[in-house]
């Protein structure tokens, strides 16, 4: 198995976990601290962690090609800038010191995962 193979899929797993941990925790836990609209943007966050986390997992079983090895790193970056932005702004925001310089963090980390997801288009025109 190719090293982009087992990144993909150990990063796939670990980032899947989390998610469900993070939406856990927001669901009961945070609920209670939380106003609709900070629950909304942190459940964001969750969600396009999971989607990504499943992206990892098919890449992981995918012929392996330079570009799916791009998307690969691509989309733990993002997953890193963008989700983890939001869990840190909402946290941050909801017990009373926001760290605003995560704001410009997240738009980043939603380019790595458009970027991941260019790279893997261009490496399926290449199987």
């Amino acid at each position: 198995m190719d090293i982009t193979n087992t990144t993909a899929l150990l990063a796939g797993s670990v980032f899947g976990a989390l998610a469900i941990i993070f939406g856990a925790f927001g669901a009961h836990a945070l609920k209670k601290h939380m106003d609709a609209e900070r629950l909304e943007s942190y459940e964001t966050g969750v969600r396009y962690q999971m989607y990504h986390a499943i992206l990892l997992l098919v890449i992981g079983i995918l012929p392996q090609r330079e570009y799916t090895y791009y998307a690969t790193n691509l989309i733990i970056i993002g997953i890193l800038l963008f989700s983890f932005s939001i869990y840190g702004l909402v946290l941050s925001a909801t017990f009373g010191r926001k760290i605003k310089v995560l704001g410009p963090i997240t738009p980043l980390g939603g380019l790595a995962l458009v970027a991941g997801w260019i790279m893997l288009f261009v490496a399926f025109l290449t199987l």
